[in-house]
């Protein structure tokens, strides 16, 4: 029980996110038919045409979320776990640096970065930090730095990803 407690703020966290969304679909009157929701197969070709930047992007960002809820659930500190830490590091790691080579959110501002890409900026910078953590065995700065990284950098972001005029709308919904 005290692995499951320490999922209480992640858990927490992602009601807080999904509550709304839930309760906005409840009230939504029509809203999201007229902004070009509808139902349906997804659409992969749209996935498998875009620029190498964003397929990649893609694949260490799903490759990074499935070993993250293995990491999370899984027991910690044994050889299976640093194994499959380090394939979500350089998961990570592929996910941030590929999403500086994606621009189409914001294609006229500064270099075509938008705000998300500070987010990529700090997972660079905060992956090896945590690394350095748990060699250390700072165990509790390990476990809360992976932990934000995987619930913002993976869970709240690609919520983000499900946006209207976004790639992964357009695949699901549009």
């Amino acid at each position: 029980m005290p692995r499951l407690s320490r999922l209480l703020p992640s858990v927490l966290a992602l009601a807080l996110l999904i509550v709304p969304l839930v309760a906005y679909l409840a009230v939504d009157d029509g809203r999201l038919a007229r902004m070009g929701f509808t139902p349906h197969a997804p659409d992969w070709r749209l996935l498998l045409t875009s620029p190498p930047a964003i397929q990649i992007h893609v694949a260490a960002a799903l490759t990074a979320l499935a070993i993250g809820v293995v990491l999370l659930i899984g027991v910690k500190g044994n050889r299976l776990h640093r194994t499959l830490g380090w394939t979500w590091v350089l998961a990570m790691a592929t996910t941030a640096v590929s999403s500086f080579f994606i621009h189409r959110l914001n294609p006229g501002g500064p270099g075509g970065f938008s705000l998300i890409h500070l987010l990529s900026g700090w997972t660079v910078i905060a992956l090896p930090m945590a690394v350095h953590a748990a060699r250390r065995h700072r165990i509790a700065d390990h476990r809360r730095a992976m932990t934000g990284m995987f619930v913002g950098g993976l869970i709240v972001a690609g919520v983000f990803t499900f946006l209207p005029g976004r790639l992964m709308w357009a695949i699901f919904f549009g």
